[in-house]
């Protein structure tokens, strides 16, 4: 690796957007071409075209990418229902195990400060918190910036400087939901440049986990750029990250260190179509969106850039994850991965250096089923669903425009015994699956039945966190807020059963 053989470690930074689709960037061919900085750290560094969330929602994704394994591993979903999208609101009793090491906690040992920035959504409650799980530094919210909320039915999420609270969205972090206007994005602009400034002037390896969520709906950013877009709200908001993004790089350069960083730009899950367009953005050619596992659920746009190290104008077919940012971080700052535990990211760093490509398989899991299985262009839904009848009725749709007989179903299909397959290059949208009866599918097939027989094997799954609910558990009186007067009453203890319709 080039950081061994340098004797450095570099810097990681890790950019991860919320429900950013891969069809957001102008370098991915989004036509309004307003993504100007990410096109640049693309033509500078190395875009990957097969880049996977590690689930189509938030929480869960956001745990692999820290634990570097799957969310039926670290314990990221629900049984309550087969095959449901779970995730952390602040009624959820559960959050990241103790038994799970996360990133940071790790590459303390080779003397790296980390902060996080942004969304943690890995639980609400103390014990879940950043720094009990291995950050130096936080400043963001436990969980997404839904509201307003009146204080007494739900409170309003609170804001933390590492593991106190400042304030509460909509409160002392206001957020205008009619207009979208809101700072935020600034505000941990400003936090993430005086992270890096500090971590330059001590001359000290860093881990900055910088997880914005202005592209989730409610959709918000600065007034600055709000009327900016041709795409509306959702793209000014993308407007304001890019420009965000650039201004991270530019800071980097200006304090020398840009050819010792590996930053690495991605997002947590696909474009939330069922929002789209004012509240959404988009896929690109894939099938359906976020909380499903068709392509436009999990596949996302994904740079690294690296100065001195990562050639400009690459592009890389790889198989990657999120799940692969913790073995590659691990990798490069010279440290082992844990050998007590079934990891599934794999050392990119290979790719990263020297463009090549590693096989491996990626495994699309929602809430306690693996729904799909991609092996090289190939991929097989051994489940079918998009969202319940109930839930379209209802105006909630994952897919809209793009019903295909037999795939989008709104019942969940079990296709086991004979899974549908697809060739994701000769068919990138999944829209026609591969004739049983061709010697192609045969072919294929046996090779999806060694893989999933393998994985199987091996799957020990992680206690469940999202199965209980209690209002008690909610943000009313969080830490440090006796200082501002922001405590509420907690209500008493009545634990039920998370229902999840997705």
């Amino acid at each position: 690796m080039a950081a061994a053989d340098s004797g450095t470690a570099p810097n990681l930074l890790l950019l991860l957007m919320d429900d950013m689709g891969w069809g957001d960037l102008g370098v991915f061919g989004e036509p309004s071409r307003e993504t100007p900085n990410l096109d640049r750290m693309a033509a500078e560094g190395m875009l990957f075209t097969n880049f996977y969330a590690a689930n189509p929602l938030c929480s869960p994704s956001r745990a692999a990418l820290l634990t570097g394994r799957l969310p039926i591993r670290n314990g990221f979903y629900t049984t309550n229902a087969h095959a449901r999208n779970g995730y952390t609101p602040q009624e959820i009793v559960g959050g990241i195990p103790d038994s799970e090491i996360l990133l940071p906690e790790l590459l303390r040992k080779a003397g790296y400060s980390s902060k996080i920035i942004g969304k943690w959504h890995l639980g609400q409650r103390a014990q879940f918190h950043p720094l009990r799980h291995g950050f130096d530094e936080w400043f963001g919210a436990p969980n997404c910036h839904f509201g307003p909320y009146d204080n007494r039915v739900r409170p309003n999420i609170p804001v933390y400087n590492n593991s106190e609270i400042v304030g509460r969205y909509y409160e002392e972090f206001p957020i205008n939901v009619k207009t979208g206007e809101s700072n935020l994005t600034q505000i941990y602009l400003q936090e993430g440049l005086e992270f890096i400034r500090r971590q330059a002037a001590e001359r000290r390896s860093f881990l900055l986990y910088w997880a914005v969520d202005g592209t989730h709906a409610p959709i918000y950013a600065s007034k600055a750029y709000l009327g900016t877009s041709r795409r509306g709200l959702y793209g000014d908001a993308v407007r304001e990250m890019d420009e965000s993004v650039g201004t991270i790089l530019r800071e980097l350069q200006k304090q020398g260190i840009a050819n010792n960083t590996l930053v690495f730009f991605t997002s947590d899950n696909g474009a939330a179509l069922n929002s789209a367009p004012k509240q959404g953005g988009s896929n690109g050619p894939f099938l359906c969106g976020k909380e499903t596992t068709f392509e436009g659920g999990m596949r996302e746009p994904a740079i690294a850039w690296w100065p001195g190290h990562v050639p400009a104008g690459q592009v890389s077919e790889q198989l990657g994850t999120l799940m692969d940012l913790f073995t590659t971080s691990l990798a490069l700052a010279g440290l082992q991965p844990p050998t007590d535990r079934q990891l599934d990211g794999i050392d990119l760093s290979p790719v990263i250096l020297q463009n090549k490509l590693i096989d491996r398989p990626v495994f699309y899991y929602r809430g306690n089923e693996l729904m799909a299985v991609r092996a090289g262009l190939y991929k097989a839904h051994y489940w079918t669903w998009s969202n319940s009848w109930e839930e379209l009725a209802r105006g909630i749709n994952f897919c809209p425009g793009q019903n295909v007989t037999g795939v989008t179903t709104h019942d969940q299909r079990d296709h086991s015994i004979q899974p549908l397959l697809f060739h994701l290059g000769r068919d990138p949208g999944e829209k026609y699956p591969i004739s049983f009866s061709s010697r192609e599918y045969v072919d294929a097939a046996q090779t999806f039945s060694a893989v999933v027989r393998s994985h199987r094997a091996s799957l020990v799954p992680g206690e469940p966190q999202f199965n209980v609910c209690d209002r008690a558990v909610m943000n009313w009186s969080p830490p440090g807020c006796e200082k501002l007067g922001k405590c509420l009453n907690i209500p008493p203890s009545s634990p039920w059963k998370c229902n999840w319709p997705h």
